[in-house]
């Protein structure tokens, strides 16, 4: 029986990313008070629900795009009590079931002396859980993500209207009523 070794030429490593680049307009500062302005004007009209880049978090910008608090936290929350109700019951069972020893003169199973166990595997199953929810959240891993305009990581800002929100004329005409210096056609 031989082993076939598969052809590498077909697999892709964008294949692997869940991210798939949308078709859109983009509209790009490099002010961020009058970004900010523009944010609000568009939000406050409700036509369209732009996504915003920043290449640092804006104060304010939570509030004028009406974002709802992360669900995040309770995914921290749920995996550390699973993490905490894990470390109960391995230190009950390696010291009380599986492998009963008195040490000390100890009870086989003592929970002052298993504290840091069950608090370590809390903060861990926490900490694992709210990095894979970010990840999720994400949509990562991006293998090749598109970009935009290759400063907007250092000091640009930009909205991004993909075209199942609105029509390419639409955005565009929404973006210049808001006064964005650089509008163009861009995939995100």
């Amino acid at each position: 029986m031989k082993f076939k070794i598969p052809k590498l030429s077909s697999f892709k490593l964008k294949d692997l990313s869940r991210y798939k680049a949308k078709a859109g307009v983009s509209a790009i500062w490099e002010d961020e008070t009058e970004f900010l302005k523009a944010v609000e004007k568009i939000y406050k009209e409700g036509k369209i629900k732009p996504v915003t880049i920043t290449p640092y978090p804006l104060h304010g910008l939570e509030e004028a795009t009406k974002t709802s608090r992360s669900w995040i936290p309770w995914v921290a929350l749920v995996c550390g009590i699973s993490g905490c109700l894990f470390g109960l019951w391995f230190t009950w069972w390696t010291s009380a079931v599986s492998w009963p020893i008195i040490v000390g003169g100890k009870p086989f199973w003592s929970l002052p002396a298993f504290i840091p166990i069950i608090f370590e595997l809390t903060i861990l199953f926490s900490a694992f859980g709210s990095i894979g929810a970010l990840m999720y959240a994400c949509g990562l891993p991006h293998i090749e993500p598109p970009v935009i305009d290759k400063d907007l990581t250092c000091h640009k800002f930009a909205m991004f209207a993909p075209d199942s929100e609105c029509s390419k004329d639409k955005a565009k005409a929404l973006f210049k009523n808001v006064g964005a210096p650089e509008i163009k056609e861009t995939e995100f």
